[in-house]
């Protein structure tokens, strides 16, 4: 979630939000790359997806089902070593093909151990291999690199990517920042499994996706090994680097919970954080299972960042949360993370699905009901922020994280329930949730699903909420 300036009334996450071993690669990556997308035309990779906000986010040509990311970060220096090594399968035949890649340099790069040609266009790094990569063909790209990582600057003004920290640093990477700390294919519509080994100082905690494999310290540095096996899209990845107390436990679902705390956030964040396993078992019951094997929370001190980010299994605080944001939060784990985007264009099915669960959340835990919130918001006049563009066509990037996306797209899942009632609306939800479990989801086929759930025509109710210009004549 990532509006700082958000208004409290709109949402209480208003100060925070935004909302990455070397093992054998799993049998399961042979489905991810079996699920690409349709082959781009011609020989060459496309320079990026396509996607209407961000037209040089991800690549053509390949899907990646695999990355193998190994570190050394010097939190004093700032200094980032790094090698990347990339399973992928090309979806057309390719004599040249690009990565995602901003600022650092690179040092070398083989595909299939041989060494291949590159060079670097803005955030492209551009790759021509020995040989022509056949349709079809799984393939091994491996870069060496290294640099002083910094964020990139979004269309909305704030920062994103590797956030430097007095005592480390803060990442998260929506929703360009991936780029700015390893090669990708950076855009949601590519999802993968990844592998992270990141050594640092002794006395630093380097804090990944997914689940610890272990940790060892040698001639003053520890390395830190994680294994995120579902698949994740690229701005998903962390790999926060600070001095952190860290408390492991499994809940009885058996989800392994992973806490890393910045000392000076341990008190005020400990009551919330504390609360987590029963947040994830409320809305595992709402919107069907946890969908990752470890959950957790990663407390920085990083008053310049301004947001929090629901990095996948793990979300990464600039400060310690409060309830309604470690809601939100946990909430993208089924909405966002899990059933992902395929354009920015929709992420009011990220932002609005996140915001509406914690109003349900309120309102089964003593708190305002979902009605009541809605109404205060429809109470707005019609030249509110609230009502400046419809949640589910921002207009640009600058946008993707404004009011209307946030709580005009809650205002519309909560339209939806009133429409059809309450049992059918959570069984939409958990139909979501369930059918498109690691994979992505579109607004059109949300619509789809609630009519097929429904049996009822909602087009014309979704379109005036979703879509429509202006504040809606009815709520």
């Amino acid at each position: 979630m990532k509006q700082a300036n958000r208004e409290q009334a709109i949402s209480r996450t208003a100060v925070l939000r935004r909302e990455a071993v070397i093992v054998t690669v799993p049998l399961a990556l042979a489905a991810l790359l079996a699920a690409a997308g349709p082959a781009s035309a011609g020989p060459i990779g496309k320079a990026g997806v396509g996607d209407p906000y961000f037209p040089l986010a991800g690549n053509g040509g390949y899907h990646v089902g695999h990355y193998d990311l190994t570190l050394r970060y010097d939190p004093t220096s700032r200094h980032l070593d790094g090698h990347a090594v990339l399973t992928a399968r090309a979806t057309q035949s390719l004599t040249r093909f690009d990565l995602d890649l901003n600022g650092l340099k690179v040092t070398g790069l083989t595909v299939d151990h041989r060494k291949a040609d590159f060079r670097r266009e803005g955030q492209e790094l551009v790759v021509t291999p020995r040989r022509a990569l056949r349709q079809g063909q799984v393939f091994r790209v491996a870069v060496s690199y290294n640099g002083t990582p910094g964020p990139v600057t979004d269309p909305d003004g704030s920062l994103d990517g590797w956030i430097p920290t007095d005592d480390g640093a803060f990442v998260a990477g929506e929703p360009q920042g991936a780029m700015t700390w390893f090669p990708a294919n950076n855009h949601p519509k590519d999802k993968a499994s990844y592998d992270f080994t990141i050594t640092v100082p002794k006395g630093r905690t380097a804090v990944a996706n997914g689940v610890l494999l272990g940790q060892w310290t040698t001639n003053g540095l520890t390395t830190f090994r994680w294994h995120q096996p579902e698949p994740m899209a690229a701005y998903l990845a962390t790999a926060t680097v600070g001095k952190f107390q860290v408390e492991q436990y499994t809940t009885r679902d058996g989800i392994r919970v992973y806490n890393a705390v910045d000392p000076r956030e341990a008190a005020e964040a400990a009551p919330v954080l504390k609360k987590l396993p029963s947040v994830l078992d409320w809305a595992s019951k709402l919107f069907g299972p946890y969908p990752y094997r470890a959950a957790g929370s990663i407390v920085d001190r990083a008053p310049e960042v301004g947001y929090a980010l629901e990095t996948q299994t793990r979300p990464v605080y600039d400060r310690a949360p409060n309830l309604s944001t470690l809601v939100h939060e946990s909430a993208h784990q089924w909405f966002g993370n899990s059933v992902s985007l395929t354009s920015w264009k929709d992420i009011w099915l990220n932002e609005g699905f996140a915001t509406y669960v914690d109003w349900l959340y309120s309102e089964q835990h003593g708190g305002n009901s979902a009605q009541q919130t809605f109404d205060a918001l429809y109470a707005r006049p019609a030249d509110d922020v609230l009502w400046e563009f419809p949640p589910g066509d921002p207009g640009s990037g600058a946008n993707i994280f404004g009011v209307p996306v946030y709580a005009r797209g809650a205002m519309a899942l909560h339209r939806l329930r009133t429409t059809v009632g309450d049992r059918t609306f959570f069984r939409i939800l958990r139909t979501w949730a369930g059918e498109r479990r690691d994979g992505h989801g579109t607004t059109a086929q949300f619509v789809r699903l609630a009519e097929r759930v429904s049996g009822k025509e909602l087009d014309a109710l979704l379109r005036t909420w979703v879509y429509g210009e202006g504040k809606p004549n009815e709520p």
